[in-house]
C-alpha cells in the first residue's frame, strides 16, 4: 500500500526579522521534481516487501521535507531547516558487527540520524545514490521469519 504523506515532522524556519525563509522553497521543489520519480519507483518494488503502512513517500517541499519511509527503521528525506538543504537518512545499526569486540563495544539496534548538508544543485546520481544507500541498509538487515504449518 502506497500512502503519500503531505505532513512532515520537520518545518522551514524562518528569519524573525522578515518572515522569509533563507532557503526558498523553490529549491527544495527543484530537487523534488528529479527525486520523486526515483522513491515512487522503489516505494513500488518495495510494496510486498515491507511492513503494513509502508512505504510513506513524504512529499511536501512547502513544509520542508521531501523522501521516503520504508519502514519505521529506515527513512531518506531531503530537508530544509531554513539555513541549507540536507539529506537526512534514518537507520538502525545492525545487531551484529564483526568489528565489536570485548574491549570496543558496539550499541546495536541504535537509531542512527545521519544528516549530511547537500548543494541546491545536487546531481541526479548523488540522489540516486543516498537512496541506493538506504535501500542496502534496509536489505542487509535480518530477516523477518514467518512461521507456518508444515
Amino acid at each position: 500500500m502506497l500512502a503519500d504523506n503531505h505532513g512532515s515532522k520537520r518545518g522551514i524556519a524562518t528569519n524573525v526579522s522578515t518572515g522569509r525563509t533563507n532557503v526558498s522553497v523553490a529549491e527544495l521543489e527543484g530537487i523534488r521534481r528529479r527525486f520523486m520519480p526515483m522513491l515512487r519507483v522503489v516505494a513500488a518494488e518495495y510494496d510486498t516487501r515491507v511492513p503494513a503502512g509502508y512505504p510513506n513517500l513524504i512529499d511536501s517541499p512547502e513544509r520542508g521535507a521531501v523522501g521516503l519511509e520504508i519502514d519505521p527503521s529506515h527513512a531518506v528525506y531531503i530537508t530544509s531547516d531554513g539555513s541549507g538543504l540536507y539529506a537526512d537518512l534514518y537507520y538502525r545499526s545492525a545487531r551484529t558487527d564483526t568489528r565489536s569486540s570485548a574491549s570496543r563495544e558496539k550499541y546495536s539496534g541504535m537509531p542512527v540520524n545521519d544528516r549530511r548538508p547537500i548543494a541546491p544543485d545536487v546531481s541526479d546520481i548523488h540522489l540516486r545514490n543516498l537512496v541506493a544507500e538506504l535501500m542496502a541498509r534496509w536489505n542487509q538487515q535480518p530477516g523477518i521469519i514467518h512461521m507456518s504449518d508444515s
